[in-house]
């Protein structure tokens, strides 16, 4: 199976509110970089890149977790990460039961992740 499928089956295993959650929020990848890559890493992460990776999803038990991989690097002015706030590199969004999130501030996010990597990626030496 190719990544598209595997995320399917990865949300298809979900019946609750978590499965739902995280269709919700590929959605809003996908609408917001109609480019994006699905990708299947690490053992069972669904993953989403645009000239890198933009973020990664786990459903664990009492939530969903959407890392940004560079997120540290990305402006939040809607405050949208509420995890892993600490670190010099990611930030994510735990998603609890019942938490309602904002479609376009994390539009926003998607968005600002893509550029961030065409930047970087047009400043790298040899462009």
């Amino acid at each position: 199976m190719n990544a598209t499928e595997l995320i399917d089956a990865y949300i298809a295993k979900l019946p609750d509110w978590r499965g739902s959650m995280l269709a919700r929020v590929r959605k809003l990848i996908h609408d917001a970089d109609p480019e994006v890559v699905e990708e299947w890493k690490w053992r069972g992460t669904p993953v989403w890149s645009h000239d890198g990776i933009i973020c990664l999803a786990k459903a664990f038990k009492n939530k969903v977790k959407l890392t940004f991989y560079d997120g540290a690097s990305l402006p939040d002015p809607d405050k949208v990460f509420n995890a892993e706030l600490d670190g010099n590199k990611w930030r994510a969004l735990d998603i609890h039961q019942g938490d309602k999130i904002s479609e376009p501030a994390l539009t926003t996010l998607v968005i600002a992740a893509v550029a961030f990597h065409k930047k970087r990626e047009e400043s790298a030496p040899g462009n």
